[in-house]
């Protein structure tokens, strides 16, 4: 099937991801222009008035309005059950994130709230916030487990998530992310709860299944050390999962450096980075994610974005979607945090939030970028440009939004 998409006021050029400074804010922008689709991909782009005499089966207006790749956001917790409003009045009262979860609350709350629920009902929870995601615009989200902290309840969390990417349009990338802390059951036997959740029928079911692509720890005092994290990461990778890192949220772990020396394909947070930190990461290929909106949920300091910009680092941006820390679904209320927070323009945040983040997820060669033979991952905006986009904040601004060259969903 070949789509025409014509009349855009101003269609966003974002390139491939990696993307640094200057190109991160510098986007070219072709006005009045258009694009052809062929089935899933992009075919070309160009001015409206030289695109192709090929015959087309649909068409699409946007209304000389801007169009920008699909929103990816690749770090999210968005399989949960429960709610945790408690927490959220006890840090207006002036609780920190760390004194609740020492009490026993936090992520505990939520693993009961998982553990008793169904498969089937984890889905369906799944299922209502993707809608409202893809609604905002998100196309691609990455989804973690971490709420089962049992190898049997992260299994039902991992094939939840994989009904879900047959069953509605995001694409989802699933990671493993069994040590997000230690269990109630496994108190002061972080080593014995790591043993039992890298065993070898666990990561060999996941992998022979295809049930993640990813493994994520939380490196946190109250979660996992440095070392430990790393022999957890280690043995997953082992069975075919590409590291991650949950790093320098709270304290400063030592996790960023661990990262770069793991390859991980990105360390998110980062709020406690440093200069030497920095320095490993501009030698390196993994992208640094940042996740303005858990700042801003818990009126936190956020990431020294401008300073890792500076730098020439390739930030990508996320939601980190979850019950406890940030309960965002939309990517564009991220984009404008992330311009009040980090101070980043938002043509930096809107690079961050496609090009760089389909990178954070090894998928910078197909997604979140305008590029022929790219997935036609794309969104029709009734706003003409990202500036405003940003401005609005709170208003939902996505028109269209069309998955592998398909409409599948209209405002």
């Amino acid at each position: 099937m070949r789509t025409l998409i014509r009349n855009i006021g101003r269609l966003y050029l974002v390139p491939p991801g990696p993307v640094r400074a200057p190109q991160l804010g510098d986007v070219p922008i072709l006005r009045d222009a258009a694009v052809c689709i062929d089935d899933e991909r992009i075919a070309w782009f160009g001015r409206d008035s030289n695109r192709p005499p090929d015959p087309v089966d649909a068409e699409l207006d946007a209304n000389g309005q801007a169009v920008v790749p699909g929103f990816v956001d690749c770090h999210t917790h968005l399989l949960f059950a429960g709610t945790r409003e408690g927490e959220f009045v006890d840090r207006i009262r002036g609780k920190t994130y760390v004194q609740i979860l020492e009490a026993g609350g936090g992520i505990h709350v939520s693993v009961d709230a998982v553990r008793r629920a169904s498969e089937t009902e984890l889905v369906g929870l799944g299922r209502d916030r993707l809608r409202r995601m893809l609604a905002a615009g998100t196309t691609t989200a990455e989804v973690k487990s971490g709420y089962g902290l049992s190898p049997e309840d992260e299994l039902k969390m991992l094939r939840a998530i994989r009904r879900l990417s047959g069953e509605q349009p995001v694409e989802l990338v699933a990671t493993y992310l069994a040590a997000h802390t230690v269990p109630r059951a496994y108190a002061d036997r972080a080593e014995a709860y790591l043993a039992a959740v890298t065993a070898d029928d666990v990561l060999e079911r996941i992998y022979r299944d295809d049930l993640a692509e990813f493994a994520d720890v939380f490196c946190e005092r109250g979660a996992f050390t440095p070392a430990q994290a790393e022999r957890f990461l280690r043995e997953c990778e082992r069975h075919g999962l590409r590291p991650k890192l949950h790093a320098e949220q709270i304290t400063h772990s030592g996790a960023t450096r661990l990262g770069v020396a793991l390859n991980a394909v990105s360390v998110d947070h980062l709020e406690e980075l440093d200069d030497e930190d920095i320095a490993a990461l501009r030698g390196s290929a993994t992208i640094p994610v940042l996740l303005p909106g858990c700042n801003f949920f818990l009126n936190a300091r956020p990431a020294p974005a401008r300073r890792m910009i500076d730098a020439g680092l390739p930030v990508a941006l996320a939601t980190d979607c979850n019950p406890g820390s940030s309960m965002i679904e939309s990517m564009p209320l991220i984009l404008s945090i992330a311009c009040t927070l980090l101070r980043m323009t938002p043509v930096e945040a809107l690079v961050a939030a496609t090009a760089n983040a389909a990178a954070a997820i090894n998928r910078a060669d197909r997604i979140g970028a305008i590029a022929t033979g790219h997935q036609a991952d794309l969104l029709l905006l009734d706003v003409p440009n990202v500036e405003r986009l940003a401005y609005d904040v709170g208003r939902n601004a996505v028109r269209t939004v069309l998955k592998r060259g398909r409409v599948v969903h209209q405002a």
